[in-house]
């Protein structure tokens, strides 16, 4: 579903090895309006189209999607170099989402009956109207989650999708469009612009009718201002500084494989990824040394095996900042206790899983997202200093307790985050796709997954009809004689008409 004329192509690279994976399309400016062009054209068309026409096409994509995992697995490694089981985390994502808003898509989009202005005098529908052509901003580390997942609703809304891919991954929302041509989509309705945020990136934001955007909270408030300026809705996820509580009364040795799995799941390269641990001085003996080890038994490698637990990161640059970070919080006291250093033996992509101690507030890492596989631990004397320490952050995204429920439920309550999990680091609060998601403080504006992740996508309509009497009051009677027959209606029938 790319643009009909004809592309300068651009080799996507596997960072494991530095292979070229395949070709994809250059975008430019021209192109990218070219793109819009025909996504509104083909929207037009798209949002008359029975919202039951729509469903099937979508759970006809889902069943694809599963038909096609295991290639689906292999080009998303291939171009992001992560390990088989997070690569499998985004073919489970994007067909269960994909199901879901396919049944949830009818019951959100039907006309809904509001109480009028008077009873039985008033009624009054609540339309919800396609807002245009979304554009998408994707990043690298989830390239079908986040490009997908985030057009599935939109879709299903009954809008066009202009997507940009990351220039590091762009081959699987490629892949994605051809799934859902595939499955009767049609043409136009969705098209993937890969090219440079400055002009492909830019010419999105300035025209499209509402704006998603997964990355930075640097680049969030950027593109957030660009949208208001032009009175655009606008959802972003953002950073995270994400912390993890063990409780008091924890197993710690029950616990290490599932917080292992919150911190160095997609090499640590996830936004909802935990880059702190809070451990009760109760537990820290036991848990520590345990969670360390575990770390340090960790299969690290660049291949298609089930049973790898980390793959690379993105790029020796992203890399080299990882290195970075740790280095600078070395250099100011912490202590490593486990990994810390670069697996050059397996390439220039590959860092050590990362177990950090006494890091002192000065650490760069102490504050500020790392976005790889490292994670610092503190001991602390109590749950409310634990909650304190997790909230001590500009950030607000996911957050995780591990101990019995109900020690964990009753620290849910007071964490800042959009998303607690229980006994789990990321994966059950994500998967719950009936759920809302997203960022509090600057970890971002707006929800996906919900209802709001597809209602985003549109606009109100409300539409109230007058029957028999105006609201001003029947013509034969007095002004003052109908506002006090109003007052006096209003006033007897507080309660009933609640």
């Amino acid at each position: 579903m790319t643009a009909s004329i004809d592309h300068e192509m651009i080799p996507v690279v596997n960072p494991v090895d530095g292979s070229i994976v395949d070709n994809a399309p250059l975008f430019d400016e021209d192109s990218t309006l070219e793109a819009f062009a025909r996504a509104r054209k083909a929207q037009a068309a798209w949002t008359a189209t029975p919202v039951r026409k729509r469903k099937k096409i979508m759970l006809r994509y889902h069943d694809l999607v599963l038909e096609h995992r295991d290639e689906l697995m292999d080009l998303i490694q291939a171009e992001n170099g992560k390990n088989r089981r997070s690569a499998f985390e985004e073919v489970l994502d994007n067909a269960i989402t994909a199901r879901h808003y396919a049944f949830a898509a009818g019951r959100l989009l039907k006309t809904r009956r509001a109480k009028g202005a008077l009873p039985v005098l008033t009624k009054t529908e609540v339309e919800n109207v396609p807002v245009g052509v979304v554009g998408i901003i994707a990043p690298w580390n989830y390239p079908l989650t986040l490009s997908m997942s985030d057009a599935i609703p939109a879709l299903l809304a009954g809008n066009a999708v202009v997507i940009k891919p990351d220039m590091e991954t762009p081959l699987t929302a490629l892949r994605g469009a051809e799934l859902l041509r595939e499955a009767g989509l049609p043409e136009d309705l969705f098209i993937v612009v890969p090219g440079p945020g400055s002009t492909v990136g830019q010419t999105i934001v300035a025209e499209c009718d509402y704006l998603m955007f997964t990355g930075s909270t640097e680049t969030g408030r950027m593109l957030a201002q660009q949208a208001a300026e032009r009175l655009i809705g606008f959802s972003g996820e953002l950073g995270g500084k994400n912390p993890l509580i063990v409780t008091a009364d924890a197993d710690p040795f029950a616990v290490v494989r599932g917080v292992r799995e919150a911190c160095f799941s997609n090499s640590g390269q996830l936004c909802i990824s935990i880059e702190r641990i809070y451990v009760h001085a109760d537990v820290a003996d036991r848990f520590i040394p345990a969670f360390v080890q575990s770390v340090n038994d960790m299969v690290i490698a660049g291949d298609n095996s089930w049973e790898t637990d980390m793959g690379c990161l993105i790029s020796k640059q992203h890399t080299d900042n990882v290195a970075d970070f740790v280095s600078d919080a070395v250099f100011h006291g912490a202590t490593v206790a486990t990994g810390g250093e670069r697996l050059t033996d397996l390439g220039p992509t590959f860092y050590a899983p990362t177990v950090l101690l006494d890091v002192p507030e000065e650490a760069e890492l102490y504050h500020q997202e790392v976005f790889g596989p490292v994670v610092r631990i503190e001991v602390v004397d109590s749950h409310e200093e634990a909650i304190r320490r997790a909230n001590d952050t500009e950030y607000g995204l996911n957050a995780a307790v591990f101990g019995p429920e109900r020690t964990a439920r009753a620290i849910a309550t007071e964490l800042e985050a959009g998303t607690v999990n229980i006994n789990e680091g990321y994966s059950a609060a994500w998967a719950s796709v009936d759920a809302p998601m997203g960022g509090w403080k600057s970890s971002g504006v707006g929800r996906r997954h919900g209802d709001q992740g597809l209602l985003k996508y549109t606009e109100p309509r409300t539409i109230a009809s007058q029957r028999l009497v105006p609201i001003s009051g029947p013509n034969e009677m007095a002004t003052e004689k109908w506002n006090n027959l109003l007052s006096t209606a209003l006033k007897l029938g507080r309660d009933y008409l609640r």
